[in-house]
């Protein structure tokens, strides 16, 4: 397995990790009993995967994860996790407090003593500030405790997909944040253009989330999606394929659509990590081995840029 550094924190982290969320949440929506789970856990980390991602709000993720690394050597394996700072409502959470319970959860559920990332889970734009003022100091002492040994946060993508928040962030505080968590991937480039530059110039982890999930790798939503693209004239209607439009990335060592979503959300360096939330081993095996070499050929990539890196929308 590949590593790479995650920025500032200078933890050396597998290119690919271990999502618990997402449509399985860690086997949990499709009926997987905690043997099953500790078997998908097992295979990870045998494959050299060492990161692993969750949130208060995955279902059981965070109790299970723990389940299933509670006989493993705590220096062998790297926990992130997330907390989203808004209530039922939808409302921004300015008291502290409430973090500070939720942390104490969190390490109880993953039967830890420390939480080697702790993520803002999804901020956005107009609440940013208010987070910063109320919440953030609350964060760093907590990591000043120990309770927590990096700070960072996360877009929330599906409220905005230009992920803004991220680049406010970044372009506002750099000095506060060690990771950030975005999505980048072949229908979701437009992080390649600011965001991920700002990143490795201030040397912040980059942990990639959702590059291959809902429409990517159904082969009827991909086709709606982009002849939606070219009917509203984002793309040339010549530009891709109306039948199988990503076709053409499967040769060589690409063997299909997915593996080529995997290989090109890892492909810059910048990219510390790679979340795919499988709960299958099978899955699994297939995109640790198509990360043994995270790239596309050149002149792939550059027709996946030149078409659509333009592109900001939900995909």
């Amino acid at each position: 397995m590949i590593k790479r550094i995650l920025g500032k924190t200078g933890l050396e982290v597998s290119l690919l990790s271990l999502g618990t969320g997402g449509a399985r949440q860690l086997g949990q929506t499709i009926g997987h009993s905690i043997y099953d789970q500790k078997k998908l856990v097992e295979a990870a980390l045998d494959t050299g995967i060492n990161i692993f991602d969750t949130a208060t709000h995955y279902g059981n993720s965070e109790s299970i994860l723990g389940k299933c690394l509670s006989d493993k050597p705590r220096d062998s394996f790297i926990l992130c996790t997330k907390w989203p700072a808004r209530d039922e409502l939808n409302n921004t959470i300015d008291d502290p407090t409430k973090l500070i319970k939720s942390v104490e959860k969190s390490l109880d559920r993953l039967q830890t003593d420390y939480i080697d990332i702790m993520l803002f889970h999804g901020i956005m734009p107009q609440e940013y500030d208010l987070i910063i003022e109320t919440l953030y100091p609350t964060m760093e002492r907590l990591k000043s405790e120990g309770k927590i040994r990096s700070i960072g946060f996360s877009s929330r993508f599906s409220e905005d997909p230009a992920q803004e928040g991220i680049k406010l962030g970044l372009s506002k505080h750099p000095e506060l944040w060690d990771i950030v968590m975005l999505k980048y991937g072949i229908l979701n480039q437009s992080a390649g253009e600011n965001i991920l530059p700002l990143a490795r110039t201030h040397n912040i982890g980059v942990i990639n989330m959702a590059a291959v999930r809902i429409k990517l790798p159904d082969p009827i939503l991909l086709e709606q999606l982009i002849a939606e693209w070219k009917y509203s004239g984002l793309i040339d209607k010549d530009s891709l394929p109306a039948h199988d439009p990503f076709g053409w990335l499967v040769e060589g060592n690409v063997k299909s659509v997915i593996e080529a979503g995997y290989k090109f959300a890892a492909e810059p360096t910048t990219v510390s990590t790679v979340l795919t939330g499988t709960a299958s081993i099978e899955h699994l095996m297939a995109n640790v081995e198509c990360l043994e070499q995270p790239y596309l050929p050149q002149h792939h990539t550059d027709r996946l840029k030149t078409t659509l890196s333009h592109i900001i929308q939900y995909a």
